[in-house]
């Protein structure tokens, strides 16, 4: 599964374009900041905006070690360790987001409190109770074995260490629309509702401290970007910079087909910090 999984999200090239276009937009490529990449290299539900409250909802000390689990392009590391001031370590699936997530590392000059490998989940390449904190942004519903990607976090963390989590969620249990960001059908989609979430973390060993519902907000958000897109006198154009560069052919598809689940309560977005008891 971990197979099917890496290879939706493979994207040839996907540096080259997210190069070109910052060029086109007048960056400067070798100088760049975490606020240049960011309409990029956050590919997640609600973009920088909920890295921003996720990241304050789980606070990082500047002396801890956090694990990013499934980096994709690295956004959220890089915003963690230029906000915080703390070391990340990501892990993903795909070798073409390790890659990319390295080079716009250098690119930013944070090469020393970052880094990516290749890694999975359900199987993290790091030492029992190494973290001060996990961090995991739109990763679970990729995964059928949520148990074990949830055993595997708490291994890696310290005695009290936290876990900061944005995950989709099911919603009233009538089945979504395809495609969507994770997935082109159900087959490698493992959607789960709110509640067997909280129940599969907290049979775990972690402690729910926070939990929050981000599907109004998330909502709301989309209507004004509609708002400014029809205002901009082309909505049917993207933006020079956006995750249409990552996703590819079909991005309106799958981003109509989310919105219309979370609007009529089929799909959930939710945001989470547990503690390791």
């Amino acid at each position: 599964m971990n197979d099917d999984v890496a290879r939706h999200y493979a994207n040839q090239g996907v540096l080259t374009r997210i190069l070109a276009a910052l060029q086109q937009a007048g960056k400067d490529i070798d100088r760049l900041t975490i606020d240049d990449l960011a309409p990029v290299d956050e590919f997640h539900s609600r973009r920088r905006a909920a890295t921003e409250e996720l990241a304050a909802m789980l606070a990082p000390a500047a002396s801890d070690r956090v694990i990013d689990i499934g980096a994709g392009l690295g956004g959220p590391a890089r915003y963690l360790a230029t906000r915080y001031g703390c070391r990340v370590s990501g892990i993903d699936l795909t070798q073409a987001f390790v890659a990319a997530a390295t080079d716009l590392t250098r690119r930013t000059g944070l090469s020393d409190s970052v880094d990516f490998q290749l890694g999975s989940a359900l199987d993290l390449p790091f030492a029992r109770s190494l973290f001060d904190c996990a961090w995991s942004q739109n990763v679970g519903m990729n995964i059928a074995d949520r148990a074990r990607y949830y055993a595997e976090a708490y291994r890696v963390l310290k005695p009290g260490g936290r876990f900061a989590i944005q995950d989709v969620a099911a919603g009233n249990g009538e089945p979504i629309d395809y495609p969507v960001m994770w997935a082109e059908t159900s087959q490698i989609s493992f959607l789960r509702t709110p509640e067997e979430t909280r129940a599969l973390l907290e049979a775990a060993g972690f402690s729910i401290q926070q939990w929050v519902d981000n599907t109004e907000a998330a909502l709301a958000e989309t209507e004004a970007e509609r708002a400014r897109m029809a205002a901009s006198g082309n909505p049917s154009r993207p933006p020079l910079l956006g995750i249409h560069l990552i996703v590819g052919a079909g991005f309106r598809d799958r981003v109509r087909n989310m919105n219309r689940a979370m609007a009529d309560g089929r799909m959930r977005l939710i945001n989470a910090v547990v503690i390791r008891r």
